[in-house]
């Protein structure tokens, strides 16, 4: 039993840094949110590096961040389990949690605005009131969030007033006004920029992107994935990751082919654009699973474990790893650092992301070793039991 146990975190793990890695790739190629597209380079590096952003985009935009949300249910669950064995309820612990984790995507945000961590903490209390109920309840509220509610109205408007004209998402006038800080700005500016301007562009973002709704969603199938047991690998536990690889590739390809095709078939825009926020977000669903559902597969055969577990230290020390890749990607990019954002196509950036990936791999591996947690895990840690008594 005990050895199951240790592959189960493991797999959790190597999971959370295989979608940290990836992220952290995705983010170097658009610059840490400072689009950017040289045009002073040979024609060769060009062409490459549209074939490197498309790849990169088609198999991870959207879908390491899902996984990366599965993940924190399956986090809230084992936490509540755990406390519950010992008799105690672990709810109003995690909203002191979150709380802390709040304050560490505020300091994140600082530097770099497309921070994740303060939407997962304001989003994370939804999990709370879930906690006990049963999972039929969580599996429709969940189905229900995914369906994208507000964005089937948004469709039904635009079916019954074609031809409504749509003003541009709010979003973009906060995302233009990067340009007056990030590019040229000292440190202190773009950290008033981030922290005002910059949040504002990402939650309107968020917001009309369906992002909320499917952050959600994803918190409550990973709670439910791991009350089910679905990551202590056995032959039930393997038969359903099949199943779900499966469903999950008969699903994706024809919402991929009419991603492709439907731009070019349907004209209104007021129809168009929530039919996108819909479909782009199954779509993400579907390869999420893809991906995940074969990289359970894989973790658990000989040849391939040894090869995936490069990436649980990372996982392990995921909170400290995502916020120094934004230190590490501002230092790098922005104006107040290298400024590379001016002179790097897709090709610089997914090797320098590949480098940082090297960098991370190599101190979280180190780190590990020598400590139980990673050095911001351990200050959350004891943040959280500060009034616990022994």
């Amino acid at each position: 039993m005990e050895q199951i146990e240790t592959k189960r975190i493991s797999v959790l793990d190597a999971i959370r840094g295989f979608a940290l890695i990836a992220i952290m790739i995705l983010h170097n190629l658009e610059h840490f949110d400072m689009l950017h597209t040289p045009t002073d380079l040979p024609q060769w590096m060009l062409t490459l590096d549209q074939i490197i952003y498309k790849g990169i985009f088609f198999l991870f935009a959207g879908k390491a961040y899902s996984i990366f949300a599965l993940m924190f249910g399956v986090t809230f669950y084992i936490q509540y389990q755990n406390q519950a064995k010992k008799g105690n309820d672990f709810r109003v612990r995690f909203a002191w949690r979150m709380i802390l984790l709040l304050l560490f995507g505020i300091i994140n945000s600082a530097i770099y605005q497309g921070d994740i961590l303060t939407i997962y903490a304001l989003l994370g209390f939804m999990l709370i009131p879930f906690a006990r109920l049963n999972n039929r309840v969580i599996l429709g509220f969940a189905v229900f969030l995914l369906l994208q509610p507000l964005e089937i109205y948004h469709l039904i408007e635009g079916l019954l007033h074609p031809q409504k004209e749509l003003s541009n998402p709010v979003s973009w006038a906060y995302y233009a006004k990067m340009q007056e800080y990030i590019p040229h700005g000292s440190i202190i500016e773009v950290i008033k920029g981030n922290l005002t301007n910059g949040k504002k562009a990402v939650y309107l973002w968020s917001y009309g992107n369906g992002r909320f709704f499917s952050i959600v969603a994803l918190f409550l199938l990973g709670y439910l994935l791991a009350k089910k047991q679905l990551f202590i690998w056995n032959d039930r536990v393997k038969a359903f990751w099949k199943k779900a690889l499966k469903i999950a590739a008969i699903v994706f390809v024809p919402l991929w082919i009419l991603e492709i095709y439907i731009p070019d078939i349907i004209s209104s825009e007021a129809i168009l654009r929530p039919l996108k926020v819909i479909e782009s977000s199954w779509i993400n669903l579907a390869f999420m699973f893809i991906l995940l559902s074969g990289f359970m597969l894989l973790f658990h055969t000989t040849k391939a474990q040894s090869k995936l577990s490069v990436f649980s230290p990372v996982g392990r020390m995921s909170m400290s790893n995502y916020i120094l890749q934004s230190f590490m990607g501002a230092s790098i990019y922005y104006g107040f650092g290298l400024g590379l954002y001016d002179s790097t196509g897709a090709t610089h950036c997914f090797l320098i992301g590949l480098a940082l990936s090297m960098v991370l791999i190599g101190l979280s591996s180190w780190w590990t070793k020598h400590h139980k947690r990673g050095p911001l895990e351990q200050i959350w840690h004891n943040l959280t039991w500060i009034k616990k008594k022994s």
